[in-house]
């Protein structure tokens, strides 16, 4: 008797991108995720910001435009899946406001246990650095305690971590207009990788 085939992970890809570091950095995830099996929704939190102040500025309005597609995350999607990876630009050495305004959505689901004994994972990006990215990600992972989740860091479980940098915690990347590098998309995809067969195994 043949075993069944097993259920492919669920995992919700949550991010929110001003000019487009972090979308890149999502997309990245989603493929790698994709290929190790992975059902994967690619998802942008809500924006906030005015659309008055959007429209000022060049490089915002057009990631705007370049992700017009790209779902909206909400708190259903946390309920569907298995695994999460958050990914936000740093400011002021937490993730963005729009960020934290998602999560603060998800009270009820984490009211009734539902965000409890999922894998979390997170990446982040900022100017330079040492510009906050460490705290970014430790917060990231305060809040995914408090919901009773697994952490699921890269650690330095792959050689190309220290190519990147060397962050025990997740990715980071030094943003500046300037495309992802081969070493950052290295570090990505493995974290993603990792996030999808460490949820395979607990998923049994």
């Amino acid at each position: 008797m043949t075993n069944p085939t097993p259920t492919p992970v669920k995992l919700a890809i949550v991010y929110y991108s001003t000019y487009g570091t972090n979308h890149a950095m999502a997309q990245v995830a989603a493929e790698a995720a994709r290929a190790a099996g992975a059902e994967v929704r690619l998802l942008k939190v809500p924006e906030t910001a005015p659309q008055a102040v959007i429209d000022t500025q060049d490089a915002w309005k057009a990631q705007q435009e370049r992700s017009a597609d790209v779902q909206t995350a909400t708190p259903d999607d946390l309920e569907w899946a298995d695994a999460y990876l958050f990914s936000s630009p740093t400011r002021f050495g937490g993730a963005t406001s729009q960020m934290r305004a998602y999560i603060d959505t998800l009270g009820g689901l984490w009211g009734t246990g539902k965000l409890a004994n999922k894998t979390f994972s997170a990446m982040t990006s900022a100017q330079n650095p040492n510009g906050g990215q460490e705290t970014t990600l430790m917060t990231l992972y305060t809040m995914a305690m408090h919901w009773g989740a697994i952490l699921v860091p890269p650690g330095y479980t792959d050689p190309v971590i220290f190519a990147s940098g060397g962050n025990p915690y997740g990715a980071s990347v030094t943003a500046g207009g300037q495309p992802l590098s081969d070493e950052d998309r290295a570090t990505i995809a493995h974290q993603a990788r990792r996030l999808v067969e460490v949820t395979a195994r607990l998923n049994g």
